[in-house]
């Protein structure tokens, strides 16, 4: 950014208007675009308008890298003689290096990590570490071997290419390792008081990753349900909350064989000691919806946003068939608030997607058709056999069959007629495919019922009428109508359930 003026004859009188701009490359233009208009300045105002343009763009930190004191003398320079060598990438690095002191990591490293007999220090192994997960995320054997030496931290770092290897850089992870709590607890406040981030409202799931090899120096790595569809592989589960923003939060790791329902009382206890439980909204799928993980949770006085399993929409049927009460909050979706059938202290919002039930139709019938073409080429096989077949191996076929198309499964049913002289040349085999009713809420597509509980008087006063706040500042007084049984939740407006329905459709 750079001061720019114009200078305009008035009366007789020379008027000096002074622009604050920057220089923008749009394709192959450079423009300059005003940022803010200054009018006229004197000598003073002038400096404070610099001082305006590096508040905005960052003071240099290592000004005498770049500023010699030659920055306003010219030298002739042959251009045909000119080539570049040894070209480091900076700017990227610099931000990170200006974040990693604005978040006061350099701080906490300093203060944690006791200083020993290492060559270098570990606080910047640590933002070396930082700054390669900020500008190209890759391994550690990459940043060592190649990352690190085609950027400019060498410089800004005083940190030889030679002394950054992978053994270090391990070693550096391995000493952050003891203050993980610590580190996420800070930033966490240091990250609120620069970016406002909001902690109220967290969502929580369970991811995995599996290992190469048999990795037994790790007593957590253990076979279990792969959500990378390794199941030969030993894993372990990563339980990540991230705020409504998708800040992470915190992380634990379990072994591998982890159900996800048994880790949300540890993982609930564990961020609530470190970051504050008042005004906590925690958000789950399905998978955490366990009946004593909602009884914990109710019996505890905690908020919370659940997705029921499927079999639960049987409940809403009625509610289900109403074509009143329902509202639009998006394009092809539509909420209406439940009150819980057992007289329980939670809101049931029932959510249905258009487009989720036409994707799902879509693919029953596809399903459906699959099974259909299978199912007449196995008749016409039995039909032109020769020899004398056997009824459990057609069985295992059709098993097989439903195995590959699971989604339309439920909806066939297969009675083998056999005639007197078994399958074989006249024998016949007879295929009645039964469809579910519509009615069958079950298996009903396009839909999801989510459980809401906010306790009265639970972070603050104001009891159910604020009960959502937390959730979205975007609540103004607009409330979704209620459901015939009541049960609705003043202030419940319909940004959060298009957000909320949003997540919990995507699956």
């Amino acid at each position: 950014m750079y001061l720019r003026y114009t200078t305009r004859k008035k009366d007789g009188k020379v008027h000096r208007t002074w622009r604050l701009v920057r220089s923008v490359r749009i394709g192959r233009r450079v423009i300059q675009q005003t940022v803010t208009h200054l009018g006229e300045l004197d000598e003073a105002g002038r400096l404070r308008a610099r001082a305006l343009a590096r508040a905005l763009i960052g003071e240099p930190e290592h000004a005498d890298l770049f500023d010699d004191g030659t920055r306003d003398q010219t030298i002739g320079v042959r251009l045909k003689g000119v080539r570049v060598e040894n070209g480091r990438l900076f700017g990227n690095v610099y931000l990170a290096l200006a974040l990693w002191r604005a978040c006061r990591l350099d701080e906490f490293a300093a203060a944690h990590i006791a200083a020993g007999k290492e060559e270098v220090p570990w606080e910047k192994m640590a933002a070396v570490l930082v700054a390669a997960r900020l500008c190209e995320p890759s391994s550690e054997l990459h940043i060592a071997e190649d990352w690190y030496r085609r950027t400019a931290l060498s410089d800004l770092l005083q940190l030889n290419d030679a002394l950054v290897n992978k053994d270090r850089l391990y070693r550096a992870l391995d000493e952050l390792l003891p203050h993980k709590a610590a580190l996420e607890a800070h930033l966490s406040k240091r990250v609120g008081e620069l970016f406002a981030v909001d902690n109220e409202v967290l969502l929580y799931d369970v991811t995995s990753t599996y290992f190469e090899g048999e990795a037994g120096a790790n007593a957590q790595a253990r076979r279990g349900y792969s959500r990378d569809h390794r199941p030969d592989c030993k894993q372990v589960c990563i339980a990540l909350v991230v705020t409504f923003d998708g800040f992470p939060l915190g992380y634990e790791v379990f072994p591998g064989n982890t159900h996800d329902a048994t880790t949300v009382q540890q993982i609930v206890e564990t961020m609530e000691a470190r970051h504050g439980a008042v005004g906590k909204v925690w958000i789950m799928d399905r998978g955490m919806a366990s009946a004593d993980n909602v009884a914990w949770l109710r019996q505890t006085g905690r908020r919370y946003l659940l997705g029921t399993p499927k079999s639960a929409l049987r409940k809403w049927a009625p509610a289900l068939a109403e074509k009143g009460h329902w509202r639009e909050i998006r394009d092809g979706i539509e909420v209406k608030l439940c009150a819980a059938p057992d007289g329980a202290q939670e809101t049931f919002i029932l959510c249905r997607s258009k487009d989720r039930l036409e994707k799902e139709k879509a693919m029953h019938e596809r399903f459906s058709a699959r099974i259909g073409q299978a199912l007449t080429k196995l008749q016409a096989r039995i039909a032109k056999s020769q020899k004398r077949l056997n009824r459990d191996a057609i069985n295992r076929q059709i098993g097989r069959l439903l195995q590959r198309n699971q989604r339309a499964a439920a909806r066939w049913l297969f009675p083998l007629a056999v005639c007197a002289g078994g399958l074989g040349r006249r024998g016949e085999v007879l295929f009645v495919a039964l469809v579910r009713t519509p009615g069958d809420a079950r298996r009903a597509p396009g839909l999801l019922a989510l459980a809401v509980h906010y306790p009265a008087g639970v972070g603050g006063s104001g009891g159910d009428a604020r009960a959502l706040d937390g959730v979205s500042a975007a609540l103004h007084g607009d409330t979704l109508p209620d459901s015939p049984g009541g049960g609705g939740h003043p202030g419940a407006g319909g940004t959060v359930f298009q957000t909320l329905a949003a997540m919990a459709l995507r699956a």
